[in-house]
């Protein structure tokens, strides 16, 4: 895709966007700004999808991204509507990156500074520090191949990768082995490992499954930096829909959508409240399958039930929101707990479905950073374990679990927080399912697994009914806040070639 999408194509089309999450505020962006005239539909009282804010008692939460990665795509989105990400939101460069903590009672720090880095690696396996060197060069040469020729453009059918220069820019390129086996080219320490292999998470997928041309997450992380955006990533969703209303997107809340009926040029829009809206093209950020599966009729659909069940879903999550009395002092902004060896707690997502012994998990305090989500004197903490979608959720398995979470917190990270504690709420499986529709209370929606990656994700266009797009993690290029403004750009491109 060029910095500057021909979308020219779409003025004066009427476009109804189901869903405002990322995929579906920069899809809006793209359509409006190219002279489409855009309406887009969101379930939930607030915009921002699985980005929507958790705000009471003082205190306020990013319910679900946190980590702000790659800002060349913020750059890149909002250059090409002639503004900055700086006109929107400001950025704090986070020092350090983050903390781990390995539950044999060891604690590393990553940081901006990459000297600090190099020796970091080296006292744990000698040579560790050049072979980090090798290995971040490799990650950016993916990087920047990867994204120019294989993410921001869109090559939907196998055709598009036979050619001479896809064949040229790929050479080299580590496109079919695993992570694991990847990783193990440069590092035996398996702390090591797991700091290469974390970003994953991000992805859905586990070391085993996810392809090794990800091996680019770590020099989005190293390279790039962690950033943390003022207000939380909530701040994001307002910069964009601050642009998008600058571009003439009307937007419409509590407007949950219960069917689409029509074709190119006469489709009818129904809500669950009754309103009815005309459009000439559709685009749903919602759920994929749940748009396949309960919004259409089945003649329409391009996939089968079984064919949803047949897919490898990332992970849920479960999440815990806590306002607490004091400070955190042993946690970062940014903090994982992992135990020495994770590979039990990936099996029991993606092999053995299981709510995890010994978990792996993430805490995140924006109020290290950002004074503004608590009230004085408190912190602002949450909690998300990975888990398996699809999992028995309920008050009694979620207190349980809450009290093995915060056990494993004050065992590992020296953090007690429960007389402390003053505002309280939980977010799992059935929240994801019922909030944002998500297939089997997935977090992510598929996962990127070898045979769930480019091409093997469904497609924007829908091969079933002339008119209707998608948009968002389950489409290419994939899960992420980045990807899914990438895809936005795909879509309205998709769109413009085809009406």
């Amino acid at each position: 895709m060029d910095a500057a999408p021909d979308i020219d194509a779409v003025a004066d089309e009427s476009v109804v966007v189901i869903g405002g999450g990322f995929g579906g505020l920069s899809t809006a962006c793209y359509l409006a700004d190219a002279g489409a005239d855009v309406t887009l539909l969101e379930k939930n009282e607030q915009l921002g999808g699985r980005a929507s804010r958790l705000e009471a008692e003082g205190f306020r939460f990013d319910m679900g991204p946190s980590w702000y990665l790659m800002p060349d795509v913020f750059e890149r989105f909002f250059g090409h509507f002639g503004r900055s990400p700086e006109e929107y939101y400001t950025l704090t460069h986070l020092d350090p990156h983050y903390r781990v903590f390995w539950k044999d009672g060891d604690r590393v720090d990553v940081l901006p500074d990459m000297a600090h880095n190099r020796e970091l690696f080296e006292a744990y396996e000698p040579g560790a520090g050049d072979a980090l060197d090798a290995y971040l060069e490799e990650a950016e040469r993916t990087y920047e191949i990867g994204m120019e020729h294989f993410v921001y453009e869109d090559r939907p059918r196998l055709r598009d990768y036979v050619d001479r220069d896809v064949l040229r820019y790929s050479w080299g390129l580590s496109l079919l082995g695993k992570m694991q086996g990847h990783v193990e080219g440069y590092f035996d320490h398996p702390k090591l490992q797991q700091l290469m292999q974390y970003t994953l998470v991000f992805l859905g997928g586990s070391p085993t499954n996810t392809p090794a041309l990800y091996n680019l997450m770590s020099h989005v992380d190293f390279n790039m930096g962690v950033y943390y955006p003022d207000g939380g990533i909530g701040a994001v969703v307002d910069g964009i829909v601050e642009l998008a209303e600058e571009l003439g997107v009307e937007f419409v809340t509590d407007a949950e959508v219960a069917g689409i009926e029509g074709r190119y040029g006469a489709f009818a829009v129904d809500t669950a409240g009754g309103d009815r809206y005309l459009a000439d093209i559709v685009v749903s950020n919602a759920d994929y399958a749940h748009t396949e599966q309960a919004l259409l009729p089945e003649r329409k659909r391009q996939y089968t039930e079984e064919y949803w069940e047949s897919r490898t879903f990332a992970p849920s999550a479960f999440l815990l929101y806590l306002g607490v009395e004091g400070d955190v002092p042993e946690l970062a902004h940014h903090t994982l707990v992992l135990p020495t060896r994770w590979e039990e707690h990936f099996a029991k997502i993606f092999d053995d479905p299981a709510w995890p012994d010994d978990p792996a998990y993430y805490l995140c305090v924006p109020s290290k950073t950002d004074e503004t989500v608590a009230p004085e004197g408190h912190s602002n903490l949450f909690a998300l374990v990975p888990i398996a979608p699809g999992l028995e959720d309920t008050p009694e398995l979620r207190e349980e679990y809450r009290e093995v979470v915060l056990d494993d917190i004050a065992e590992n990270t020296g953090t007690e927080l429960r007389d402390r504690i003053v505002f309280e709420e939980t977010f799992c499986v059935e929240d994801f399912a019922d909030r944002y529709n998500s297939y089997d209370g997935s977090a992510l929606g598929l996962a990127h697994t070898l045979r769930q990656t480019s091409l093997f994700r469904p497609p924007h266009r829908s091969n079933a009914v002339d008119g209707l797009y998608f948009v968002g993690g389950t489409t290419t290029p994939g899960i992420g806040v980045p990807m899914c403004l990438i895809s936005g750009g795909l879509t309205a491109e998709r769109i413009a070639d085809t009406i």
